[in-house]
């Protein structure tokens, strides 16, 4: 099987978007708003952006008041967005250089200049990443560009169109001599869903389907589970469990044992109790005791001895003259 050149491959992976995902139609907004607007949008949903960037539009008076908010405050209203803290800090920044470089927030003098010249003053501002700079040229400058984010690089490297070399340096060539520029804005708008998606769950089984459709061969590009530290995470919960059981049988046994042995010091005290009450010394005798027993014995004494001298006079009687 002859293998697919560049343009091939991408021609094929717009086929296979246009059916699962629904392309999203542009708006025509200010200079400003569009760069503002792809702070929010990169790495997200565009149904996220929109949300977030009507809320900010919604909550502050002006961009000068969203200027001097936190980032944390921004955070919060931009939650709605896949890293929320990311977008915050690149638009605050965006919006510090402006007012920084020109006191104002107006970017229109941008479209009567020429493009390249444009595209270095947007580089210029802090916060405006190649994503951001790319999105402004297709949407506000009528350049022909593809918005490039990392989920859409990290796809096209699974894919097999970018190499290594052009993934590490963020570069993706070919597209645009691959897409007409009329189709520019709705052939990003597929990619950019397709990036998010393989970015915030990269082993679900739409993005998995998708890629395969568009590459068979991806499978083994396509990120594994690491099994491995799921194994040593429940080897060690299962140890920490046994060491749990372990240590609760151990102190049952000791809590039996003393318990027996509780009862044994008892049963002990209990019988040398009982010894101690039997060894206990008679009560000593009254003296009144004492004369009554030696009257007795006396009497006995005397009825003895009148019985022997009975006796003997008897016999003497009987004995022959």
């Amino acid at each position: 099987m002859a293998t697919q050149t560049r343009s091939q491959k991408i021609n094929k992976m717009l086929k296979v978007l246009a059916s699962t995902y629904q392309p999203v139609s542009p708006v025509d907004r200010p200079v400003l708003e569009h760069l503002l607007y792809a702070c929010c949008l990169e790495n997200s949903m565009p149904e996220a952006a929109d949300e977030t960037f009507a809320r900010l539009q919604e909550l502050y008076f002006d961009w000068n008041e969203v200027r001097v908010t936190s980032v944390r405050e921004l955070e919060e209203v931009m939650a709605p967005l896949c890293d929320a803290a990311a977008s915050a800090s690149r638009l605050t920044q965006c919006l510090q250089s402006i007012f920084e470089t020109q006191y104002n927030f107006d970017l229109e003098p941008l479209r009567k200049i020429n493009q390249g010249k444009a595209v270095a003053e947007l580089q210029k501002i802090n916060g405006a990443t190649s994503f951001a700079v790319q999105y402004v040229v297709q949407h506000a400058l009528g350049g022909h560009s593809i918005p490039i984010s990392q989920g859409v690089l990290e796809v096209l490297h699974v894919l097999g169109i970018v190499s290594d070399a052009e993934a590490k340096a963020g570069r993706a060539p070919g597209l645009e001599r691959a897409i007409p520029k009329n189709k520019g804005p709705e052939m990003a708008s597929l990619i950019h869903q397709l990036g998010t998606d393989f970015r915030r769950s990269p082993f679900s089984t739409k993005v998995r389907d998708t890629i395969l459709k568009i590459e068979p061969e991806a499978r083994q590009r396509l990120p594994k589970r690491t099994k491995k530290k799921t194994d040593a995470a429940t080897a060690k919960t299962g140890s920490k469990s046994s060491a749990r059981r372990a240590t609760k049988s151990t102190g049952s046994r000791t809590k039996k044992t003393a318990a027996s042995s509780e009862k044994s010091e008892t049963g002990k005290k209990r019988s040398a109790s009982s010894r101690t009450t039997k060894k206990t010394p008679a009560r000593k005798k009254s003296p009144a005791a004492k004369k009554g027993a030696g009257r007795s014995s006396t009497a006995k004494k005397s009825t003895t001895k009148s019985a022997s001298k009975s006796a003997s006079k008897s016999l003497a009687r009987r004995k022959p003259r």
